[in-house]
């Protein structure tokens, strides 16, 4: 009988055959009795009863892939790192929809990637304050309006990945951070606090990457597609014309997710993307969690209606200028006169007012912000 780390290794060297899929692994399983059989099995005996002869079947690349494999186990076990393969119980159910998926995943965290919603949120590096503010409403809205709880995923880089980690963490809404390296370490470095408290705060740090992988470019676009893949829908933010945002969000098309997208002004740079999207009818315009959640035609809270009462009441006009300013972003007061056709009298009224009931707040340089 193999040991669990027997059986750990020989999944790891599997799975890192060259060009294999979730089709080709089944293939070959159907035909031997384990992984185990895989790489003890001689190369003419693999090759007669595949029916074809591979590369892949050679005995030294194959003895590479369980030395390398058997590093990899003792990494995983001196560090607590989980492992998902692809035909365990835990591994993402909603991954298996995907020809792409990976045959193995490594986690730190306590997360269940198999929860009833999971939503990605993905975006710029370069955040403005209408799309940053628009995360964290959307992350906190999800989390009070949902009547079950809701996963965000993201990739833990800049700008609104980021931002929406730490909305969630700020909530104690469950994350997951799917990462374009090992678990050996964390990029950007900047952001390992963050990552640490993801781990330990319920979520985790998710990748198909082993510990010996190097970081390059393309590893950032590859890991779009789990990012995709293991939500049920993707949320796009800002985006400037091209970017792994859009990447991430073709990829969703492709898997049959829900696409959404935050709609911009048609002369800022980074809501190029996402009108882009939306006027091309790949993903749907979306305002705020409860449009979110429509669309999805999830449940909410019972008790949703009885908290919206405790919101404070406000006059057309006041809803007026706080519409205007949450979907910039900020709004300066100048500009704000002209855009919404009020004397500066009036708009100052209206601004006092709305921040005396705390739902802005103002800023050097005569601006207001969503409080």
């Amino acid at each position: 009988m193999n040991s669990a780390k027997s059986v750990l290794t020989y999944r790891i060297a599997f799975s890192s055959v060259k060009g294999i899929n979730r089709a080709l692994a089944l293939e070959i399983l159907s035909r031997i009795d384990s992984e185990e059989e895989f790489f003890k099995l001689t190369e003419r005996q693999l090759s007669t009863v595949m029916g074809f002869n591979n590369k892949i079947f050679a005995s030294d690349y194959r003895a590479k892939l369980i030395e390398d494999a058997e590093k990899e186990s003792g990494f995983i076990e001196s560090n607590n790192i989980r492992p998902f393969y692809f035909t365990d119980d835990d591994y993402p159910c909603r991954l298996e929809e995907c020809a792409d998926a990976p045959l193995m995943l490594y986690g730190i965290g306590e997360c269940d990637m198999n929860e009833a919603r999971i939503v990605g949120i993905v975006g710029t590096r370069h955040a403005t304050p209408y799309g940053i503010d628009f995360t964290k409403r959307l992350v906190e809205d999800l989390h009070k309006k949902s009547d079950v709880p809701v996963v965000i995923v993201s990739g833990l880089a800049y700008g609104i990945d980021i931002t929406a980690h730490r909305a969630a963490l700020s909530c104690d809404c469950k994350t997951v951070a799917i990462l374009a390296h090992g678990l050996n370490t964390i990029y950007p470095s900047s952001h390992r606090k963050t990552a640490i408290e993801i781990a330990r705060g319920g979520g985790m740090l998710l990748t198909d990457y082993r510990s010996t992988a190097s970081i390059h470019k393309g590893n950032f676009l590859a890991r779009n597609r789990i990012v995709a893949g293991v939500c049920d829908c993707i949320v796009v933010v800002e985006s400037a014309e091209k970017g792994g945002a859009l990447v991430t969000a073709r990829l969703a098309g492709d898997y049959d997710r829900e696409v959404l997208a935050l709609p911009g002004r048609i002369t800022d740079k980074y809501s190029a993307g996402c009108n882009k999207l939306i006027s091309k009818h790949q993903a749907h315009l979306l305002y705020d969690a409860d449009d979110l959640i429509d669309k999805m035609n999830w449940t909410k809270r019972e008790e949703e209606s009885s908290q919206q009462e405790l919101f404070p009441t406000l006059n057309p006009e006041e809803e007026n200028v706080l519409t205007y300013i949450r979907h910039h972003g900020e709004g300066q007061i100048n500009r704000m006169t002209v855009d919404l056709n009020l004397n500066i009298g009036k708009l100052t009224g209206i601004l006092i007012e709305l921040e005396f009931k705390g739902l802005i707040s103002s800023y050097p340089g005569a601006k207001y912000r969503p409080a």
